[in-house]
């Protein structure tokens, strides 16, 4: 039976990939900074075991898996970088450290408090994501984030093998961030993408989760950047 970490896991990707690990018979454990958030994911998917931590603080990390133990994987969708998207005269600079410190450094401290607590084939996932090769207005920090982070991945790859390390690299999700990103404008952003993808549509959370279980169990993948993102590459 497998035991999985999920970093960012009460909402969104996260959510969805622990309510498949579930069915597949999987022991979850999501790790959130929102109480009400974990509870109402708990609520949902009562076999979750749920941790409020937050990932950006190092000693919360090296308490959280003092305390849970040992694991087969740990995957990290976590993400805090609505306010991020902001014209390069227009960003603050603390919102582009929480952005950087929820999404790079968080996942830097798993892999560094996490790894010792893997199983010899375990594995670590990250989620990256579009906007590192088709950055647009407004998306420079994001895209620099989702950049660095493929190169940790690549990178630590090479330092923690033999254990696995991988990232997810999303296009447009229907997910909870288009509501910090885009607000009303959620829907019609959306709709506005999903005409231009090869596929007529935008990605759905379970196409990200099928991503991420697949880069946990292939064990002749490691170093790679896996891009779901409905061909937006080629448009």
């Amino acid at each position: 039976m497998e035991r999985v970490l999920i970093a960012g896991g009460s909402s969104g990707m996260g959510l969805a990939l622990a309510e498949r690990l579930l069915r597949e018979g999987c022991v979850v454990t999501i790790v959130g900074r929102s109480t009400e958030k974990l509870a109402d994911a708990q609520e949902k998917l009562p076999q979750l075991t749920t941790v409020a931590a937050d990932i950006t603080q190092e000693d919360q990390v090296a308490s959280l898996f003092a305390q849970c133990g040992r694991f087969d994987h740990i995957a990290c969708t976590a993400a805090d970088i609505g306010g991020a998207y902001q014209l390069l005269p227009d960003t603050d600079v603390a919102v582009m450290r929480k952005a950087m410190d929820s999404k790079l450094l968080g996942p830097l401290l798993l892999a560094k408090y996490g790894a010792p607590f893997l199983s010899a084939s375990g594995s670590i996932t990250f989620t990256s994501g579009i906007a590192y090769c088709r950055p647009a207005a407004r998306g420079s920090v994001v895209a620099a984030i989702n950049g660095g982070l493929n190169s940790l991945t690549y990178a630590l790859a090479i330092e923690l093998a033999p254990l696995r390390v991988n990232a997810v690299s999303p296009g447009w999700v229907d997910s909870p961030i288009w509501e910090f990103v885009a607000g009303d404008a959620k829907a019609g952003m959306l709709e506005g993408m999903a005409k231009k993808l090869p596929l007529g549509r935008v990605g759905h959370v379970d196409d990200i989760a099928d991503a991420i279980c697949f880069l946990m169990r292939n064990r002749f993948t490691t170093g790679s950047v896996l891009h779901v993102d409905g061909g937006h590459r080629l448009v």
